[in-house]
């Protein structure tokens, strides 16, 4: 079996998905890649979380095709790709559809330096205009709108959050939920007062051991 850690690592991950509340029901996605053997895990199309065995992960080149698993890959497979085509060193990406993210999504906003766990990401958490979902057209517009950020909001759509390696990728995804809760609270009651432009460098400095384990 090709890529076992990484696909166990997908069906641990998924679940967790679903227990922190970052998906509902089997939307959502999960991808990882290695980069000695240029080979891609993600997971499948449609299926329940908990239902998932490492068996039906699928694995692909970053090119798309499929070198092993009889399930279809899932339809943000290009979203996925994109950045292990594109991007050195990015390993994992995680895919949401957490509310509060989603919520901001919808309102084509972008999640600015209201508190300092935003560089997680980087100095803000830019959103994307509206875009098809499963389209090269989308996974271009994400991985332009990112840059070297870790984390980007899909108009209308939802999250994205990407990393060295699956628990980093997992936490941006966590944590930028979080900051999305504080922004649409903070909205409610007034505009946030945010943190300057050499504070959040300071943090952004002092995250990237995180970004190494």
């Amino acid at each position: 079996m090709l890529l076992r850690k990484e696909r166990e690592q997908i069906v641990e991950y998924g679940k967790k998905l679903v227990e922190t509340g970052l998906v509902v029901g089997t939307f959502g996605n999960i991808s990882l890649y290695n980069p000695e053997k240029n080979l891609m895990a993600i997971s499948p199309s449609g299926m329940d979380y908990f239902k998932v065995t490492p068996e039906d992960i699928v694995i692909l080149t970053p090119d798309g095709e499929v070198v092993e698993g009889s399930n279809k890959p899932s339809s943000e497979l290009d979203m996925h790709r994109i950045f292990y085509l594109k991007r050195k060193g990015i390993n994992a990406v995680v895919h949401t559809h957490s509310r509060f993210a989603t919520t901001l999504a919808c309102m084509n906003l972008s999640i600015p330096p209201l508190h300092y766990l935003v560089a997680y990401a980087g100095k803000e958490v830019p959103c994307t205009p509206y875009v098809q979902f499963g389209s090269w057209e989308l996974a271009e517009e994400v991985h332009k709108t990112m840059g070297d950020n870790y984390a980007c909001l899909l108009g209308n759509h939802g999250l994205l959050a990407v990393g060295n390696n699956l628990q980093y990728a997992f936490d941006v995804a966590e944590q930028i939920e979080f900051v999305s809760e504080l922004y649409c609270r903070t909205l409610s009651i007034d505009k946030p007062k945010l943190l300057s432009d050499e504070q959040i460098t300071s943090v952004l400095e002092a995250f990237k051991t995180y970004r190494k384990k």
